[in-house]
């Protein structure tokens, strides 16, 4: 039988893996699974040491489940068409497949891979996985991307509901991995030159799953059937902290979506069976709750897979705004408030909070990324892709498509029709999604004596309280590094003249054409 060599990458997972199951059918399980570490990656100004540390742990996983299975992971470092052509004259491979990625360096690669095996003789088959709907896949009735959400969504949720997700199929049996083929020890994050203080997650696909059969079953309360408002509240574990399984393939978007989508069906035929002679009128509204959120979060899957179509069809935004008129913002860029936003120590406890626990957990709450990304830009007036990229070196689950989304979102700069004047009060944030101030009093708990009605206002609390309570605005706590009120007015102006320059543009273009 002939020989397959399955590329991991972002799929380091054994279930759902369409490139995997493709390669064990057409060789009768003689696959050689293989990870390439790759220092284009590894050496990336961007690459977070968190990720780093997540995706060894999850190839240990990944290693140890193919043990289980008789296989065995090998690993190999260096440039990925090199090393894969030398793994197929090793194992004598006919074929390799692999999983799609979509940002221009992996596309880029990619492409250097299918000359090399070619060269070879090498038949190479790539895969959906890493999204539910592909790029290509979803186009106006004029053939065009989509560049707007809602109707992007509803004509997403139409698809995946017509269409169903895969259903969960069984891998056929691995066949031993030939002795003879070496690989290297998988490596410590040390080893490779990484270290962080960082509380970072396990990794892998057991932890993967186990994540999302407690936030989907009912162990993690409030779980799914909460989503709907315990999303919007940081200090309550209201989300699925899914994402950096989603962003390593230690869990599939599909298996996500069947989940999600059982559990909508279920909710409603539910909603359905309930009537006033079998069901109390306070326990209807629960469940159409229910249902609503489980809407909610498969609304997620469909943002998800917007910004990588947005990423696809539209390559420079890695480097640029969306909306190109906007390239040309006058920003402030104050280094010494760029360094207050990175540390926690604007004098906002909201965007303070934030900021520590990313810099403590290597995630942040969604609700609390778009809130220091507006202040960053709008109050602070510095270029969103400085906040973008501190994100990518300190997030586990920073990921190129939903990380540019959410910055040039917040940023005013990306898909929305009129988003310039979407400014955030990080005060009035905070006093609506932190009301009680239990989220800031865990991040910053020098405020943590600070009654109530002054948590999200420290600065307003009385010059004999602050002492009483051991903590006195500017030495225990910073007063704020700018005045909201000052600085939403000069971002308008400075978004304004970003507009009028573009028409003027247009109008001369428009003249002298």
């Amino acid at each position: 039988m002939p020989t397959y060599i399955h590329w991991f990458r972002r799929d380091l997972r054994l279930r759902d893996n369409p490139a995997l199951l493709a390669a064990l059918r057409a060789s009768a399980g003689r696959v050689v699974p293989v990870f390439v570490l790759d220092d284009a990656i590894l050496r990336a100004p961007d690459t977070a040491a968190a990720r780093v540390v997540f995706l060894l742990d999850s190839l240990r996983a990944l290693d140890q489940a193919l043990r289980d299975r008789g296989s065995r992971l090998i690993v190999r470092r260096g440039p990925p068409a090199q090393r894969l052509s030398e793994l197929a004259e090793q194992a004598g491979a006919v074929g390799l497949c692999f999983n799609r990625d979509y940002t221009p360096f992996t596309q880029d690669r990619d492409q250097a891979v299918h000359a090399t095996m070619a060269a070879r003789g090498v038949e190479v088959r790539s895969f959906k996985d890493a999204v539910v709907v592909e790029a290509g896949e979803l186009l106006t009735k004029a053939g065009t991307p989509y560049t707007v959400y809602t109707p992007y969504r509803r004509q997403w949720r139409a698809r995946v509901e017509a269409d169903g997700p895969p259903p969960d199929e069984r891998l056929p049996a691995f066949a031993p991995v030939p002795e003879q083929i070496e690989s290297l020890a998988i490596p410590s994050a040390g080893e490779l030159g990484f270290s962080t203080h960082q509380t970072i997650p396990p990794g892998g696909e057991q932890a993967g799953l186990a994540r999302l059969a407690a936030w989907s079953g009912g162990e993690q309360r409030p779980g799914i059937g909460g989503y709907q408002t315990a999303r919007e509240h940081p200090a309550i574990d209201g989300t699925s902290r899914l994402s950096p399984y989603l962003r390593f393939g230690c869990v599939a978007p599909i298996a996500c979506l069947r989940t999600a989508l059982q559990t909508f069906e279920g909710t409603k035929d539910e909603g359905r069976n309930s009537n006033a002679s079998s069901k109390s009128a306070e326990t209807l509204p629960l469940v159409l709750g229910h249902s609503s959120s489980v809407d909610a979060w498969i609304g997620e899957l469909a943002w998800r897979d917007f910004y990588y179509q947005i990423l696809a069809h539209f390559p420079h935004v890695l480097d640029g705004a969306f909306r190109r008129s906007y390239d040309s913002l006058e920003w402030e860029n104050d280094q010494r408030l760029f360094e207050a936003w990175r540390t926690g120590q604007t004098g906002y406890p909201i965007v303070d909070a934030a900021m520590r626990q990313l810099n403590a957990e290597a995630w942040m709450h969604n609700r609390a990324r778009m809130i220091v990304a507006s202040f960053l830009t709008k109050d602070l007036l510095i270029d969103w892709r400085q906040g973008e990229r501190y994100f990518m070196q300190q997030l586990v689950d920073g990921d190129h498509a939903s990380n540019n989304g959410g910055w040039q979102w917040a940023a005013g700069t990306g898909t929305d029709a009129q988003p310039y004047f979407r400014i955030f009060n990080p005060t009035s944030q905070g006093q609506k999604f932190d009301a009680r101030g239990d989220y800031v009093r865990r991040y910053v708990p020098e405020l943590a004596g600070v009654p109530e009605r002054y948590i999200h206002t420290p600065w307003s609390l009385p010059a004999a309280e602050q002492r009483r309570i051991g903590v006195v605005i500017g030495r225990d706590y910073p007063e704020p590094v700018v005045d909201h009120a000052t600085q939403r007015a000069q971002a308008l102006a400075l978004y304004r003249r970003a507009r009028a320059q573009d028409r003027e543009h247009i109008t001369k273009t428009d003249t002298y054409s």
